[in-house]
Protein backbone atom coordinates (compact mmCIF):
# COMPACT_ATOMS: atom_id res chain seq x y z
CA UNK A 1 0.00 0.00 0.00
CA UNK A 2 1.45 3.87 -1.35
CA UNK A 3 2.08 5.77 2.29
CA UNK A 4 -0.14 8.21 0.41
CA UNK A 5 -2.95 6.21 1.32
CA UNK A 6 -5.12 6.36 4.60
CA UNK A 7 -6.37 3.68 5.88
CA UNK A 8 -9.56 5.56 6.89
CA UNK A 9 -10.34 5.51 3.29
CA UNK A 10 -12.35 3.62 1.14
CA UNK A 11 -9.63 2.61 -1.04
CA UNK A 12 -7.46 2.17 2.14
CA UNK A 13 -9.62 -0.09 3.66
CA UNK A 14 -10.51 -2.03 1.14
CA UNK A 15 -6.96 -2.80 0.30
CA UNK A 16 -6.95 -4.06 4.25
CA UNK A 17 -9.32 -6.00 4.22
CA UNK A 18 -8.02 -7.19 0.60
CA UNK A 19 -4.80 -8.28 2.51
CA UNK A 20 -6.67 -10.41 4.85
CA UNK A 21 -8.21 -12.23 2.37
CA UNK A 22 -4.60 -12.71 0.22
CA UNK A 23 -3.27 -13.99 3.23
CA UNK A 24 -5.34 -16.83 3.77
CA UNK A 25 -5.74 -18.27 0.43
CA UNK A 26 -2.88 -18.64 -2.35
CA UNK A 27 -6.48 -18.72 -5.13
CA UNK A 28 -6.69 -15.74 -7.13
CA UNK A 29 -9.70 -15.72 -9.34
CA UNK A 30 -10.64 -13.11 -12.15
CA UNK A 31 -14.53 -14.47 -11.55
CA UNK A 32 -17.15 -13.99 -8.77
CA UNK A 33 -19.91 -14.47 -7.35
CA UNK A 34 -22.56 -13.06 -5.46
CA UNK A 35 -25.02 -15.70 -4.07
CA UNK A 36 -28.48 -14.52 -2.89
CA UNK A 37 -31.44 -15.76 -0.89
CA UNK A 38 -31.68 -19.72 -1.09
CA UNK A 39 -29.03 -19.90 -3.44
CA UNK A 40 -25.80 -20.08 -0.98
CA UNK A 41 -25.80 -23.53 -1.94
CA UNK A 42 -23.74 -23.20 -4.71
CA UNK A 43 -20.73 -22.02 -2.73
CA UNK A 44 -20.55 -25.90 -0.96
CA UNK A 45 -19.50 -26.78 -4.68
CA UNK A 46 -16.23 -25.20 -4.56
CA UNK A 47 -13.35 -27.71 -4.36
CA UNK A 48 -9.90 -27.01 -2.39
CA UNK A 49 -12.08 -24.06 -0.74
CA UNK A 50 -11.02 -21.44 1.63
CA UNK A 51 -13.11 -20.16 3.73
CA UNK A 52 -13.63 -16.61 5.48
CA UNK A 53 -16.16 -15.43 7.61
CA UNK A 54 -17.62 -11.93 6.77
CA UNK A 55 -16.42 -11.20 10.70
CA UNK A 56 -13.29 -11.83 10.33
CA UNK A 57 -12.33 -9.86 7.29
CA UNK A 58 -12.27 -6.12 8.06
CA UNK A 59 -14.83 -3.21 7.02
CA UNK A 60 -17.26 -6.07 5.85
CA UNK A 61 -20.83 -6.04 7.66
CA UNK A 62 -22.56 -8.64 9.09
CA UNK A 63 -25.44 -10.53 7.26
CA UNK A 64 -27.94 -11.08 9.03
CA UNK A 65 -31.00 -12.26 6.96
CA UNK A 66 -32.35 -15.89 6.72
CA UNK A 67 -30.50 -17.40 3.63
CA UNK A 68 -27.27 -15.51 4.04
CA UNK A 69 -24.40 -17.58 4.97
CA UNK A 70 -22.37 -14.55 5.67
CA UNK A 71 -19.12 -16.04 3.97
CA UNK A 72 -16.63 -15.83 1.52
CA UNK A 73 -15.89 -18.84 -0.34
CA UNK A 74 -12.68 -18.97 -2.31
CA UNK A 75 -11.90 -22.26 -4.46
CA UNK A 76 -12.28 -24.06 -7.93
CA UNK A 77 -15.38 -24.87 -10.15
CA UNK A 78 -13.29 -27.87 -12.55
CA UNK A 79 -10.12 -25.83 -13.49
CA UNK A 80 -11.66 -22.66 -12.82
CA UNK A 81 -10.83 -20.86 -9.86
CA UNK A 82 -13.78 -18.49 -8.46
CA UNK A 83 -14.59 -16.48 -5.24
CA UNK A 84 -18.26 -16.79 -4.40
CA UNK A 85 -19.97 -14.62 -1.70
CA UNK A 86 -22.41 -16.90 0.49
CA UNK A 87 -24.80 -14.01 1.08
CA UNK A 88 -24.60 -10.49 1.00
CA UNK A 89 -25.44 -6.85 3.35
CA UNK A 90 -28.78 -5.24 2.42
CA UNK A 91 -30.03 -1.84 2.61
CA UNK A 92 -33.04 -2.73 4.85
CA UNK A 93 -30.90 -3.91 7.48
CA UNK A 94 -29.86 -0.45 8.11
CA UNK A 95 -26.16 -0.45 6.67
CA UNK A 96 -25.74 2.16 4.25
CA UNK A 97 -24.99 1.48 0.72
CA UNK A 98 -21.14 2.20 1.02
CA UNK A 99 -21.20 -0.93 3.63
CA UNK A 100 -23.73 -3.32 0.89
CA UNK A 101 -21.01 -2.64 -1.51
CA UNK A 102 -17.78 -2.53 0.24
CA UNK A 103 -17.23 -6.54 -0.68
CA UNK A 104 -16.97 -5.34 -4.53
CA UNK A 105 -14.77 -2.89 -3.86
CA UNK A 106 -12.69 -5.25 -1.91
CA UNK A 107 -13.13 -7.99 -4.65
CA UNK A 108 -12.11 -5.57 -7.57
CA UNK A 109 -8.88 -4.92 -5.58
CA UNK A 110 -8.12 -8.77 -5.43
CA UNK A 111 -7.94 -8.81 -9.21
CA UNK A 112 -11.65 -9.95 -9.73
CA UNK A 113 -13.05 -8.39 -13.67
CA UNK A 114 -16.11 -10.44 -14.29
CA UNK A 115 -18.68 -10.35 -11.45
CA UNK A 116 -22.13 -12.78 -11.30
CA UNK A 117 -25.00 -10.49 -9.23
CA UNK A 118 -27.72 -13.72 -8.27
CA UNK A 119 -30.48 -12.75 -6.61
CA UNK A 120 -34.39 -14.19 -5.66
CA UNK A 121 -36.82 -11.93 -6.92
CA UNK A 122 -40.60 -11.53 -7.24
CA UNK A 123 -41.89 -11.55 -11.30
CA UNK A 124 -43.86 -8.98 -12.38
CA UNK A 125 -44.44 -10.47 -15.82
CA UNK A 126 -47.04 -12.88 -16.05
CA UNK A 127 -44.80 -15.28 -18.29
CA UNK A 128 -42.38 -16.15 -15.54
CA UNK A 129 -43.60 -18.83 -12.82
CA UNK A 130 -41.75 -19.45 -9.72
CA UNK A 131 -38.12 -21.74 -9.96
CA UNK A 132 -37.78 -20.38 -13.47
CA UNK A 133 -34.18 -17.90 -14.18
CA UNK A 134 -34.35 -14.60 -15.66
CA UNK A 135 -30.59 -13.32 -16.72
CA UNK A 136 -30.93 -9.61 -15.77
CA UNK A 137 -30.79 -7.44 -19.55
CA UNK A 138 -31.09 -3.72 -17.16
CA UNK A 139 -32.17 -2.14 -13.97
CA UNK A 140 -34.21 0.28 -12.58
CA UNK A 141 -33.04 1.60 -9.38
CA UNK A 142 -35.93 2.41 -7.29
CA UNK A 143 -34.32 2.76 -3.85
CA UNK A 144 -33.81 6.15 -3.77
CA UNK A 145 -30.14 6.44 -3.34
CA UNK A 146 -27.34 5.87 -5.27
CA UNK A 147 -24.20 4.43 -4.29
CA UNK A 148 -21.65 6.56 -5.41
CA UNK A 149 -23.10 9.61 -3.88
CA UNK A 150 -20.12 11.28 -1.78
CA UNK A 151 -16.88 11.66 -3.01
CA UNK A 152 -15.57 10.22 -5.47
CA UNK A 153 -12.08 8.18 -5.37
CA UNK A 154 -10.75 8.33 -9.15
CA UNK A 155 -8.42 4.99 -8.66
CA UNK A 156 -11.85 3.11 -8.32
CA UNK A 157 -13.63 4.99 -11.16
CA UNK A 158 -14.79 8.33 -12.95
CA UNK A 159 -17.45 10.87 -11.56
CA UNK A 160 -20.05 9.98 -13.81
CA UNK A 161 -20.06 6.47 -14.51
CA UNK A 162 -21.57 5.39 -17.71
CA UNK A 163 -24.20 2.63 -17.34
CA UNK A 164 -25.64 2.08 -20.53
CA UNK A 165 -24.73 -1.73 -20.77
CA UNK A 166 -24.46 -2.07 -17.27
CA UNK A 167 -25.37 -6.11 -17.48
CA UNK A 168 -22.75 -7.09 -20.32
CA UNK A 169 -24.69 -8.54 -23.51
CA UNK A 170 -21.78 -10.88 -24.37
CA UNK A 171 -22.22 -12.42 -20.90
CA UNK A 172 -25.98 -12.37 -21.31
CA UNK A 173 -25.14 -14.42 -24.29
CA UNK A 174 -23.20 -17.27 -23.05
CA UNK A 175 -25.91 -17.95 -19.93
CA UNK A 176 -28.36 -17.98 -22.05
CA UNK A 177 -26.51 -20.36 -24.66
CA UNK A 178 -25.53 -22.40 -21.93
CA UNK A 179 -29.50 -22.64 -20.49
CA UNK A 180 -30.29 -23.78 -23.90
CA UNK A 181 -27.94 -26.52 -23.99
CA UNK A 182 -29.37 -27.80 -20.27
CA UNK A 183 -33.17 -28.04 -22.12
CA UNK A 184 -33.42 -25.26 -19.99
CA UNK A 185 -36.38 -22.21 -20.03
CA UNK A 186 -34.44 -19.03 -19.47
CA UNK A 187 -35.93 -15.54 -19.57
CA UNK A 188 -34.63 -12.02 -20.16
CA UNK A 189 -35.72 -9.12 -17.94
CA UNK A 190 -35.48 -5.95 -16.19
CA UNK A 191 -35.04 -6.07 -12.72
CA UNK A 192 -36.00 -3.29 -10.19
CA UNK A 193 -34.62 -3.07 -7.02
CA UNK A 194 -36.59 -1.19 -3.55
CA UNK A 195 -35.14 -0.85 -0.85
CA UNK A 196 -37.80 -3.06 1.35
CA UNK A 197 -38.24 -4.73 3.52
CA UNK A 198 -41.88 -5.12 3.06
CA UNK A 199 -42.70 -6.17 0.28
CA UNK A 200 -44.24 -3.77 -2.22
CA UNK A 201 -48.32 -3.43 -2.36
CA UNK A 202 -50.25 -4.05 -5.26
CA UNK A 203 -50.37 -0.59 -6.03
CA UNK A 204 -46.50 -0.22 -6.11
CA UNK A 205 -46.10 -3.26 -8.25
CA UNK A 206 -48.63 -1.72 -10.69
CA UNK A 207 -46.52 1.01 -10.88
CA UNK A 208 -43.04 -0.57 -11.39
CA UNK A 209 -44.77 -2.87 -14.04
CA UNK A 210 -46.00 0.17 -15.79
CA UNK A 211 -42.26 1.57 -15.74
CA UNK A 212 -41.18 -1.55 -17.76
CA UNK A 213 -40.27 -3.95 -14.84
CA UNK A 214 -40.38 -7.84 -14.77
CA UNK A 215 -39.21 -8.86 -11.80
CA UNK A 216 -38.37 -7.00 -8.27
CA UNK A 217 -36.55 -7.04 -5.47
CA UNK A 218 -34.02 -5.33 -2.74
CA UNK A 219 -30.57 -6.19 -4.06
CA UNK A 220 -28.36 -6.23 -6.66
CA UNK A 221 -28.71 -3.27 -8.26
CA UNK A 222 -25.94 -1.17 -5.87
CA UNK A 223 -23.61 -3.88 -6.34
CA UNK A 224 -23.49 -3.57 -10.42
CA UNK A 225 -23.30 0.18 -10.25
CA UNK A 226 -20.73 -0.28 -8.19
CA UNK A 227 -18.94 -2.99 -10.20
CA UNK A 228 -18.99 -1.33 -13.63
CA UNK A 229 -17.76 2.57 -11.71
CA UNK A 230 -14.77 0.10 -11.32
CA UNK A 231 -15.02 -1.15 -15.07
CA UNK A 232 -16.18 -4.55 -14.23
CA UNK A 233 -18.37 -7.11 -16.53
CA UNK A 234 -21.19 -8.06 -14.64
CA UNK A 235 -23.87 -10.25 -15.20
CA UNK A 236 -27.11 -11.03 -13.44
CA UNK A 237 -29.43 -14.14 -12.52
CA UNK A 238 -32.85 -13.51 -10.84
CA UNK A 239 -34.50 -16.99 -9.18
CA UNK A 240 -38.03 -16.18 -9.64
CA UNK A 241 -39.01 -17.17 -5.98
CA UNK A 242 -42.62 -16.23 -6.03
CA UNK A 243 -45.13 -14.05 -7.61
CA UNK A 244 -45.58 -10.17 -6.47
CA UNK A 245 -48.67 -8.66 -4.63
CA UNK A 246 -51.19 -8.32 -7.06
CA UNK A 247 -49.88 -10.46 -10.03
CA UNK A 248 -50.74 -13.54 -7.69
CA UNK A 249 -53.52 -13.30 -4.84
CA UNK A 250 -51.54 -15.29 -2.58
CA UNK A 251 -49.44 -13.63 0.31
CA UNK A 252 -45.45 -13.21 -0.05
CA UNK A 253 -43.58 -14.82 2.22
CA UNK A 254 -39.37 -14.95 3.00
CA UNK A 255 -39.86 -19.07 3.59
CA UNK A 256 -41.57 -18.83 0.52
CA UNK A 257 -38.58 -17.54 -1.62
CA UNK A 258 -35.89 -19.95 0.58
CA UNK A 259 -37.73 -22.70 -0.61
CA UNK A 260 -37.98 -22.44 -3.92
CA UNK A 261 -34.49 -21.10 -3.98
CA UNK A 262 -33.39 -24.91 -2.39
CA UNK A 263 -36.14 -26.23 -5.09
CA UNK A 264 -34.22 -25.34 -7.88
CA UNK A 265 -30.76 -25.63 -6.53
CA UNK A 266 -29.48 -28.47 -8.57
CA UNK A 267 -30.34 -26.75 -11.91
CA UNK A 268 -28.79 -23.40 -10.57
CA UNK A 269 -25.62 -25.03 -9.53
CA UNK A 270 -25.31 -26.83 -12.95
CA UNK A 271 -25.93 -23.74 -15.26
CA UNK A 272 -23.15 -21.64 -12.90
CA UNK A 273 -20.40 -24.88 -13.13
CA UNK A 274 -21.11 -24.31 -17.40
CA UNK A 275 -21.17 -21.07 -17.22
CA UNK A 276 -18.12 -19.83 -15.09
CA UNK A 277 -15.42 -21.37 -17.04
CA UNK A 278 -16.34 -19.18 -20.51
CA UNK A 279 -15.77 -16.52 -18.12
Amino acid sequence: MSAQVSTTSLYGRAEKAARLIRSRTQTESSVAIVLGSGLGGFAEELANATSIPYDEIPGFARATVEGHAGRLMIGQIGDSPVAAMQGRFHFYEGYSLEEVTFPIRVLKLLGVRTLILTNASGALNVEFTPGSLMVITDHINLMGVNPLIGPNDKRFGPRFPDLTNSYSPELQDVVLQEARNMGMQMFRGVYASLSGPSYETPAEIHMVRSLGADAVGMSTVPEAIVARHMDMQVVGISCITNLAAGVSDRPVDHDQVIATGERVREQFTELLRRVIPRL
